[in-house]
């Protein structure tokens, strides 16, 4: 018996033993698997990663030059760009650096630049963008700057594709708060109508400007309506008056630095709100020789504006001596009061010479324009022959 279970049991062992080598082969199959799972989840989403990032980028790679925004930008840095704001602010002896994204690029800046013969102005052009680059800045760089340029997809740019791009550089001067000029006094007309800019430009965005007369000393207040400051331009009068003729001046302030600027002698004029609109008439359309005619030109208009009258008639080309009589008068019209500006030619002793058009020309500060007529000189009869032998 003992041998019969010794007989079994070791049939037992020798047929678990071969079950368990034959299972041993499908557990490394399963580890072989399991690790080429893992590469396909994580390296190859990798590897997509890498190829899908030139297409997904690009609409937001271009921060300086983003689509659709301004193709200009400042150069902070060698490889370090930023777009450019409504405004720009750099010190002055630094330098302004700026790029615009474009071919055949144009350029535009204070026509100060234009005439430095320093050779601080400089400008490069690449085969996609331009550079202009300005050395040594001075507050009197101040001033806006632009460039227009044409964006190139593919083959070649197309017509009507044009970008442009433009900012206001501030060049802070901690010496000079007004942007430097040659002049003491300069002249600003106030036209009616018509805003007046006094350029009272700052270096410094952050300075406080203010508008005074010189005579009698006085600051003028400033409201936003009838007067407004502009960092860019400086002070606009958008309703002229004659109370505000004389000489004015601006004041900048900024910390412990006060400045005046240069003085502005304003100067009212009142100005036409259109050309002039002449009509003409002649006291007879036909004359016989030997009788005295008028031809009358009149304009209508605003009160207290220059009218000047010029006239061109038959006789003139064989010197028949003008007789002009001119006059202005006020008159109502419709319920308003206008002028009436007149200038009458006067025909004495009517000749054959005399017989053809009329034209009358009227000119103001606004234009000029013109009104003919006709007037026929008939032979003289017996009887006024007659009268005029006797």
């Amino acid at each position: 018996m003992d041998c019969k279970v010794l007989l079994i049991l070791l049939l037992s062992f020798i047929l678990l033993a071969d079950c368990d080598v034959k299972q041993k082969p499908d557990k490394p199959v399963e580890k072989k698997k399991a690790g080429l799972s893992t590469k396909s989840t994580t390296k190859k989403p990798k590897q997509d990663g890498k190829k899908l990032q030139p297409k997904t980028k690009p609409p937001s790679a271009p921060a300086p030059n983003p689509a659709g925004g301004s193709i200009l930008s400042q150069v902070l840095q060698r490889g370090k760009f930023q777009p450019v704001g409504d405004t720009v602010t750099v010190k002055a002896g630094q330098t302004l650096d700026l790029r615009c994204k474009g071919t055949s690029v144009r350029w535009n800046f204070p026509h100060y630049l234009q005439e430095d013969d320093e050779g601080r102005l400089k400008i490069k052009h690449f085969g996609r963008y331009s550079q202009l680059i300005v050395l040594n800045t001075t507050g009197a760089d101040t001033g806006e700057f632009g460039c227009g340029g044409y964006q190139c997809a593919g083959g070649g740019c197309h017509d009507g594709e044009e970008k442009t791009g433009k900012t206001f550089v501030f060049v802070t001067d901690p010496q000079e708060l007004f942007v430097p000029t040659e002049d003491y006094y300069v002249a600003v007309q106030m036209r009616t109508r018509q805003p007046a800019l006094l350029p009272c430009q700052v270096t410094n965005p952050l300075a406080k400007v203010t508008l005074h007369r010189e005579f009698p000393p006085e600051q003028i207040p400033v409201d936003g309506v009838k007067i407004s400051y502009d960092l860019k331009k400086g002070f606009v009068i958008y309703q002229p008056q004659v109370s505000l003729a004389g000489s004015l001046y601006c004041i900048a302030e900024f910390e412990n630095l006060r400045q005046m600027s240069t003085k502005y002698m304003l100067i009212y004029v009142h100005y036409p709100s259109a050309p002039p609109k002449p009509s003409i008439e002649a006291s007879v359309k036909s004359v016989r020789a030997g009788e005295n005619f008028i031809v009358t030109c009149t304009v209508l208009g605003d009160l207290d504006i220059l009218v000047e009258f010029t006239w061109e008639y038959p006789g003139q080309q064989l010197g028949r001596p003008p007789y002009v009589r001119e006059s202005t008068s006020q008159t109502r019209r419709a319920g308003q009061l206008l002028q009436e500006s007149q200038s009458v030619l006067y025909i004495d002793e009517s000749r054959a010479v005399d017989d053809g058009k009329y034209i009358c020309t009227a000119q103001n500060l606004q234009g000029s324009a013109s009104a003919a007529t006709q007037v026929t000189v008939l032979p003289a009869t017996a009887a006024s022959t007659g009268r005029t032998q006797g």
